[in-house]
């Protein structure tokens, strides 16, 4: 099936192209999500009258994506999960959960824009992008642990954390003050 595209989709083609997609790629997705209109005589002629004003809005859309993805740069979420000793999760983490994270942060996402290319189905640091515009994508940093403690102690180090990791922290913590304190004495 042909259809002319109103936006640009990934690996697929630029606003005002006419491409060949499957029927069910086109019915169940790009026709509904108003990403497309198919490609007839009539659509072909109203897209022509149209374009101008798409491109002036698609410009204006990027240009405030842009803006956004200027102050997301470097935005970190953290998510805690329950976990087996492995570090495996009893469940994933879900596009949902970032977008909640990065919405808590203070930005406006919504969970179709955050794209996990894997599942993420362990503890430790992700990369996940989020969408703001067809043409402006924005890397978060995901940071999957069992507490706070312990995803702070993964983005010092830059990787999952073990158990033993954690003890011998808060054995430093513990021998820390007795130090001050023989400092302090002396």
């Amino acid at each position: 099936m042909d259809v002319i595209l109103l936006e640009r989709v990934e690996k697929l083609g630029q606003m005002g192209q006419v491409v060949k997609v499957r029927p069910g790629f086109a019915r169940n997705y790009l026709l509904p999500q108003k990403k497309a209109l198919r490609a007839t005589k009539e659509n072909l002629a109203v897209f022509e009258k149209q374009r101008a004003n798409l491109e002036a809005q698609n410009l204006k859309a990027r240009e405030e994506a842009t803006y956004v993805a200027g102050k997301m740069k470097g935005v970190s979420v953290v998510v805690i999960r329950q976990s087996g000793e492995t570090g495996i999760l009893y469940g994933s983490v879900s596009a949902r959960d970032v977008a909640d994270g990065v919405i808590a942060q203070g930005f406006k996402v919504d969970r179709q824009q955050v794209a996990i290319d894997r599942p993420i189905k362990t503890l430790g640091l992700f990369d996940v992008r989020v969408v703001l515009h067809p043409e402006v994508v924005v890397g978060v940093k995901v940071n999957v642990a069992r507490s706070q403690e312990e995803a702070r102690l993964q983005a010092e180090r830059g990787g999952m954390v073990t158990a033993a990791d954690l003890v011998e922290e808060d054995e430093a913590e513990d021998e820390a003050p007795a130090a001050e304190g023989d400092a302090a004495a002396a």
